[in-house]
């Protein structure tokens, strides 16, 4: 993998740095926002782990901006200290595919680095319902004539749920698909995911497409 790793604390970065290049990674280093900003948008990056209080640039800001840029499709991981509900929420919206509080494992980051880089390289072919589309070998997801964009997590969930649609997914197949057998203990995350899909899809004067089903899942019809 080619990582670019944002964040501020010089020995944090230095640990990280070094364990993923002993591991056969590797890793571009930014310490404040607005170099990291430049690199995502200038590199090709299999993935970025974004820490949210940079100097420059905040993670949040950042995040937003590089999925209006054109690397749109390149797996982030937030890696921070902030680790309420609503911050894990915050981070989702702003087009996050992870989400990982301090203190954590190393191998657990590298793992969760592998699985979004995995699942981010698994898309083809086109899908339609109603009048929204996502070609799967361009990431272009359009309601009508309306560009949508997501991040690699929310686009894995879009394709999942208009597979089955009109069926309903339930919420465990959702976590499968984005965390394999290990979910969240938290439903936050999987909400966090639909909440930004459905904003992304769903506009104000436009039919409701993504729906929630109560005490089972979601269905896109």
């Amino acid at each position: 993998m080619h990582v670019l790793l944002i964040e501020d604390s010089l020995d944090l970065s230095a640990n990280i740095g070094e364990f993923l290049k002993s591991r056969g990674h590797a890793v571009d280093n930014a310490l404040d926002g607005l170099k990291g900003l430049q690199l995502a948008a200038t590199d090709s990056y299999d993935a970025v782990i974004l820490d949210l209080g940079l100097p420059g640039l905040d993670g949040l800001t950042l995040c937003r901006r590089l999925r209006e840029a054109s690397r749109k499709d390149v797996a982030v991981l937030i890696l921070t200290a902030r680790d309420t509900e609503a911050d894990k929420l915050r981070g989702f919206d702003a087009g996050a595919d992870d989400y990982l509080t301090k203190p954590f494992s190393l191998l657990e980051l590298l793992a969760r680095l592998k699985a979004l880089v995995r699942r981010a390289s698994a898309f083809k072919g086109v899908l339609e319902v109603s009048d929204l589309t996502f070609d799967l070998s361009t990431l272009l997801i359009r309601r009508g004539t309306r560009a949508i964009t997501l991040a690699p997590t929310g686009m894995r969930i879009l394709e999942q749920l208009m597979r089955a649609s009109p069926g309903v997914v339930t919420r465990e197949q959702i976590e499968r698909t984005v965390w394999g057998n290990d979910p969240p203990e938290s439903d936050a995350a999987l909400r966090g995911h639909i909440f930004t899909i459905r904003n992304a899809i769903d506009s104000e004067n436009e039919p409701k497409l993504v729906h929630t089903v109560h005490g089972a899942g979601y269905r896109l019809a």
